[in-house]
């Protein structure tokens, strides 16, 4: 009996963790587990279920067979207690192994452990106590940092790590490329790409592929098909970095045609190839060409389609208005929809107010976040039903749930300059609301009339019109605008969609000021430019 239960733990889940450490009160345990091997699974299951009685008992167990400076065990026992929430005692432990026996190899795996539960902090203080590192231990500080989206922190440990004498690799640089990814920062990707150059890093499908990404995301696409056209090509990954870049810069045929010289160099598409080229279609309202990708995915290439496809192409539909029939891809799904597909067809909803099946995409989210109570209200307030969108609002009250606020940071002189709407905090606060305001009266002498029909509130017009005014992505471009001189392109990114008030002003100041803007938001990105877009108005 005591041997089935050792293979359950083999399953790693977490009723098996449930039923393996009941057998830990079992007399004949500690004596049955004299193995390093079978001891670690036990302890990943105290760590499952949060058992810190029997991680006690394993603990003293290890020490006296001498198991102490195993750096699986060590980093299983300092991640048990930490979820237990015993922050004191994985301390002590950590001290303990410090002073038994230094090994670069154990405080590795504790950290690996550490960011892996998203303990960045106390990963931080085991890092500063550790007497020597090497490039493993800095690679996993920059991409647990990473993988916990604290990105200017992975860049500030970058930093650090050049000034080290610790040399970067290729895993290091292919972290600090998402980081400049992640963030948009052209001038941070610049300067790695620089670095990469001067250390000779050669490059791989791995790094090509995050190349490609990273100018691609800084809106930099012209840069980013240059490395495309001078990498190797005989990994998809590349392709597929190629594909999904254009996809998100609104360039779908371009995309199509990187598909099929990918056809006529016999390289056999994945799946994320199929997301990037589905995604292409989706941004630019092709529904045809998105529906023959899609069935070319299992006629051509055999590969069935997955939760993520459908969900594209619910999106596909729904962007295009095509309500009932992105209705019908949900019902004919072999796979149970996730929230992100309710979430689609709930935005698509919101757009061409259709109520009656938002609220059904609501009724079928087993997940729900703040955007989806969020998107109910706002498409009930579109329609000026507020007594229903007042019944969501207290809803979320109820729950505990915050509306996601929108924020937006532009990247001048290396450094990130960060916004929310109605911002004050930034210590040039006076000189951007000067350059804000100004451009306000300048945009209204043209004709400009805010869309205050989008402030889905139940207050006074000018109320509505303050409210649009200082949105965040308008206060990162005022202060873009104050920091830089005339004529010169600025990058915005935001974490949200963009709407369609700020994405008209937008429009109508690159032509006042002949300027490029480019914001990139949660969706894709927008190239404003001599009072036109790139997304020609659909996103």
């Amino acid at each position: 009996m005591l041997r089935n239960g050792v293979k359950k733990l083999t399953l790693e889940t977490s009723s098996a963790a449930i039923g393996f450490t009941s057998l830990l009160s079992a007399p004949d345990f500690l004596h049955y587990s004299r193995d390093h091997r079978s001891v670690y699974k036990v302890l990943e299951a105290c760590r499952l279920s949060s058992d810190y009685k029997a991680a006690s008992a394993i603990h003293a167990r290890i020490f006296k067979l001498g198991y102490g400076t195993y750096p699986s065990l060590v980093a299983s026992l300092v991640s048990t207690y930490l979820q237990c929430d015993r922050l004191l005692l994985a301390r002590k432990l950590l001290d303990q192994v410090f002073r038994l026996d230094f090994n670069v190899v154990i405080v590795n795996l504790v950290i690996e452990h550490l960011m892996g539960l998203g303990e960045y902090g106390f990963a931080k203080k085991c890092f500063h106590k550790t007497p020597v590192r090497d490039v493993i231990t800095w690679n996993l500080m920059i991409g647990g940092y990473v993988r916990n989206a604290r990105f200017e922190e992975a860049l500030s440990f970058f930093r650090e790590m050049l000034d080290s004498n610790v040399e970067p690799d290729k895993f290091t640089f292919a972290s600090v490329m998402t980081v400049c990814a992640r963030l948009g920062a052209i001038n941070h990707a610049l300067w790695v790409h620089r670095l990469m150059t001067k250390k000779e890093i050669e490059l791989n499908p791995i790094l090509s592929s995050a190349l490609i990404d990273m100018y691609s995301k800084c809106g930099r696409i012209q840069t980013a098909k240059e490395v495309f056209n001078s990498a190797d090509h005989s990994d998809v990954s590349v392709w597929n970095a190629m594909i999904n870049g254009l996809a998100a810069h609104g360039l779908p045929f371009d995309a199509i045609a990187v598909f099929s010289k990918m056809e006529v160099e016999n390289i056999f598409p994945d799946s994320i190839t199929f997301i990037g080229i589905l995604t292409a279609c989706s941004h630019s309202g092709l529904v045809e060409e998105g529906r023959k990708y899609f069935n070319l995915m299992s006629s051509r290439y055999s590969i069935e389609p997955q939760i993520e496809h459908y969900g594209v192409m619910v999106d596909l539909f729904g962007r295009a208005g095509l309500l009932e029939e992105a209705y019908a891809v949900i019902e004919a799904m072999p796979v149970e929809p996730d929230v992100v597909i309710w979430r689609a067809l709930l935005s698509a909803c919101r757009i061409y107010q259709k109520p009656k099946l938002g609220e059904v995409a609501i009724a079928n989210m087993s997940r729900l976040k703040s955007g989806d109570y969020v998107l109910l209200s706002n498409m009930y307030c579109s329609m000026k039903r507020w007594e229903s969108a007042e019944l969501v609002r207290e809803l979320m009250k109820k729950k505990g749930i915050r509306k996601i606020r929108g924020r937006s940071w532009i990247e001048l002189g290396g450094v990130i300059h960060r916004f929310k709407a109605g911002d004050r905090s930034h210590p040039e606060t006076e000189g951007l609301y000067k350059v804000l305001d100004g451009l306000i009266r300048r945009t209204k002498l043209e004709g400009f009339l805010p869309q205050t029909d989008l402030v889905l509130m139940d207050i006074s017009e000018e109320e509505k019109e303050g409210n649009l005014n200082h949105h965040s992505e308008k206060l990162a471009l005022a202060y873009g605008i104050l920091k830089t001189s005339p004529g010169r392109e600025i990058m915005i990114s935001k974490n949200l969609r963009i709407c369609h008030d700020c994405h008209n002003w937008i429009k109508l100041v690159s032509k006042l000021l002949i300027r490029v803007i480019i914001v990139r938001d949660r969706i894709r990105f927008h190239q404003f430019e001599g009072g036109s877009c790139s997304c020609e108005d659909y996103w």
